[in-house]
């Protein structure tokens, strides 16, 4: 076929390989446009079009996708179909249509089930044991189009929102893949809207701890909210970011240091988490032990106090 790819962040690229290696012409790759990164503030290209461009792709980065010069492209490209994952614009009706089979999104959740932008890291926060991807032939609403295929995966009890992210853009790849090879017999399925959930943009609020919460719930906050944003807590007038937990049986008041010896362990309101691994400002990720070491905790102080 020839597809038209609308993908921007690292999640996408497996499937933009994935078709190329499927024998699919893929005319041009299109994302949203460079962006500056970094101390320096340097102007980065997303991975899809780095990618784009070690293949020979044409790449297309259009400020306006609601008006103007691209518009016109995609409405007389000849386009088979345009396979969209994770490009982060909406898209208006011209341009769903443009392609002779139209749009396929590449979810990254079992739809209805986390329609919105960050379906991996919400699955995780809430605990869930089974996530997946799906492919959806793309319709004006928020991620309500009917579903092509899909597929599922179990969600290990340690594994974070990094972990998943990775092998569910394998998944993606491959099932974007058979989608294609499979088009003419697929019997679109509508979604049952009245259970749908959101997966809503992610603020650096979200990823606060609450130590009121039970010791399961604090797990899966810092495991869905790494690598980002990564939970974090307060020590003192410090922020404290927290990368890695584990699920501890003690008890004491929510919020307080009830080990400091070998573990670092913090009571929530329901059990308890041991702090595995830890962040300060300015500095690198360390081990509660070595924060403990460092004097900076200490038996019976308070973590997440406004000060």
């Amino acid at each position: 076929m020839r597809v038209i790819f609308m993908g921007t962040p690292d999640f996408a690229v497996p499937t933009l390989d994935a078709l190329v290696a499927a024998g699919h012409e893929v005319i041009a790759v299109v994302a949203q446009p460079d962006r500056p990164k970094g101390r320096g503030q340097k102007m980065v290209s997303p991975p899809t079009i780095e990618r784009a461009r070690e293949l020979g792709i044409e790449t297309k980065q259009p400020r306006a996708v609601r008006r103007g010069p691209f518009v016109e492209w995609m409405t007389s490209a000849d386009a088979d179909v345009a396979i969209v994952v994770a490009y982060g614009r909406i898209l208006i009706p011209a341009l769903l249509e443009a392609p002779r089979h139209g749009c396929i999104n590449v979810h990254a959740s079992l739809l209805p089930k986390y329609r919105g932008a960050a379906p991996i890291n919400w699955a995780v926060v809430n605990g869930d044991d089974v996530s997946g991807v799906a492919t959806m032939q793309m319709a004006e609403g928020l991620d309500t189009g009917d579903v092509l295929l899909s597929a599922s995966t179990v969600i290990d009890d340690e594994e974070t929102a990094g972990d998943l992210h990775d092998r569910l853009s394998q998944m993606g790849a491959e099932l974007a893949v058979a989608t294609l090879a499979q088009f003419d017999d697929l019997t679109p399925i509508p979604q049952d809207h009245s259970a749908h959930t959101l997966a809503p943009l992610i603020s650096r609020s979200d990823a606060r701890v609450d130590w009121n919460g039970t010791a399961q719930e604090v797990h899966n906050l810092v495991r869905g909210f790494n690598p980002w944003p990564t939970a974090w807590t307060t020590l003192g007038s410090d922020r404290l970011k927290v990368h890695r937990t584990r699920i501890a049986v003690e008890q004491g008041p929510a919020g307080t240091v009830i080990e400091a010896g070998p573990r670092l362990v913090v009571a929530t309101d329901q059990g308890a988490v041991v702090l595995e691994e830890i962040q300060l400002p300015g500095k690198r990720v360390q081990s509660g032990r070595d924060l403990i070491n460092s004097g900076r905790v200490s038996l019976g102080m308070k973590l997440g106090q406004e000060t």
